[in-house]
């Protein structure tokens, strides 16, 4: 695809961003030669190349979990604006079918 190909102004435009002429005219030229390069990428044969997902191995950094005591109830909702009975009542936000 040709840069000509591309109305820089009006992607502008559909992306709300003012550009002055002189910014149309040098973003053009960027991405054609962003264009360029993205077609001299498709030549390249990749039939052979095995799909991946992860080029470097990754490993889980997760800690193991370690059961401690948790604040009592009553100190807890002590500190909520509002409570009902033993939980938190915060305000419905999916209104009613």
């Amino acid at each position: 695809m040709a840069s000509s190909e591309i109305d820089v102004a009006y992607v502008a435009q559909l992306a709300r961003i003012a550009l002055a002429p002189a910014e149309v005219e040098r973003f053009g030229a960027q991405l054609g030669a962003l264009l360029d390069f993205v077609a001299k990428l498709e030549e390249l044969p990749i039939a052979d190349v095995d799909a991946t997902a992860q080029v470097i191995p990754a490993m889980d950094v997760a800690r193991d979990d370690v059961v401690r005591p948790s604040w009592p109830r009553e100190t807890v909702l002590a500190n909520a604006p509002q409570r009902q009975g033993a939980y938190f009542r915060v305000p419905r936000i999916i209104g009613e079918a």
